[in-house]
C-alpha cells in the first residue's frame, strides 16, 4: 500500500496495473538503465573495488537519491549472468580479487553422505529363481505413510502373495525401521527368509541386519516383472497397531 500512495491516495485499479508492468519478464538490469550510474560503477570496478565497496560507496555519496544507488549483488549479476551481458562490461571480472569469469559459492558444497544408500544390491543381481515365483521365500517392501507420524510397511511374499504389516511407531528414518523390520523378519521360518527387495527410499540407508547366512537385501532400481500382481487376502500384523490414518503408498 506504502508504494502505491498510501491510505490517502491508494486505488486498486492502478496498484493493480502497476504490480502487473513490475512483474513482467526479464526486466532490464539496472545498470543498463542510468548510463551516470554504469560509468561510476565501472570506474570502481577497473580501480579494483570489489562489488561491496561500490555500493557502500553510492549509498554515502548519494543518501537521497535511489537511482543512483545499487546493490552488490545487482553488480555481481550484471558481471556474471549471462542474461545481463549488455548491462555492463564484463572484462571488469578479471579486476575482481577472484578474477574468476564464472561465479562460484563461497562454501563449495562437499557430499555430506545423507539420503545415500551404502552398499546397495542392485534388484537385477538378484537370483533368477525370484522371477518364476515358484520358490517361496522371497519378498518385497514398501514404506506406507499417512498422516503424520503414521507409518507401516509392508513385506509381501511373492510367492503366496502373503503380506505382512509392521508397525513403525518411532519414526520413518533408517534407524527407527531396521530394528522393527529386524523383528518381524526374525518371525518368519527361516526356510521362507531368502531375499527381501525394497524400494530406494531413505529408510533403508541402514538396512535390517539379515536374519540368516544367505538371506539378502535387494533395491528396487528398475521395475520388477510381476511386481503388481494383487495381492491375496492372507495377512499378518507385527508390532503394535499404527494409529489409524489415511494412507498412501510410498
Amino acid at each position: 500500500m506504502a508504494r502505491n500512495g498510501g491510505r490517502d491516495r491508494y486505488r486498486a485499479a492502478s496498484a493493480d496495473a502497476i504490480a502487473y508492468e513490475r512483474g513482467l519478464r526479464p526486466k532490464q538490469a539496472r545498470l543498463a538503465q542510468g548510463s551516470a550510474l554504469r560509468a561510476l560503477v565501472e570506474a570502481k570496478l577497473a580501480l579494483c573495488w570489489s562489488p561491496e565497496q561500490i555500493a557502500g560507496w553510492l549509498r554515502r555519496l548519494f543518501p537521497g537519491d535511489a537511482s543512483m544507488q545499487i546493490s552488490h549483488e545487482a553488480i555481481y549479476l550484471s558481471l556474471y549472468d549471462p542474461r545481463r551481458r549488455q548491462a555492463i562490461d564484463r572484462s571488469l571480472t578479471q579486476r575482481l580479487r577472484s578474477a574468476r569469469p564464472m561465479r562460484r559459492p563461497k562454501i563449495a558444497r562437499r557430499p555430506t553422505g545423507r539420503g545415500i544408500i551404502r552398499g546397495m544390491v542392485c534388484i537385477t543381481d538378484r537370483p533368477a529363481e525370484v522371477e518364476d515365483h515358484k520358490v517361496p521365500g522371497h519378498w518385497e517392501g514398501d514404506l506406507v505413510m499417512g498422516t503424520r507420524p503414521s507409518a507401516i510397511a509392508t513385506l509381501v511374499e511373492r510367492t503366496s502373495r502373503y503380506t505382512a504389516i509392521v508397525a513403525l511407531p518411532d519414526g520413518i528414518k533408517a534407524e527407527q525401521v531396521a530394528p522393527h523390520l529386524t523383528r518381524s523378519l526374525l518371525g518368519i521360518p527361516p526356510q521362507l527368509r531368502r531375499t527381501l527387495t525394497w524400494a530406494r527410499g531413505r529408510e533403508m540407508a541402514t538396512r535390517p541386519s539379515s536374519p540368516r547366512p544367505g538371506c539378502r537385501s535387494t533395491s528396487a532400481c528398475c521395475a520388477v516383472r510381476g511386481s503388481a500382481a494383487p495381492t491375496r487376502t492372507p495377512t499378518g500384523c507385527f508390532g503394535s497397531a499404527s494409529p489409524r490414518a489415511r494412507t498412501s503408498a510410498r
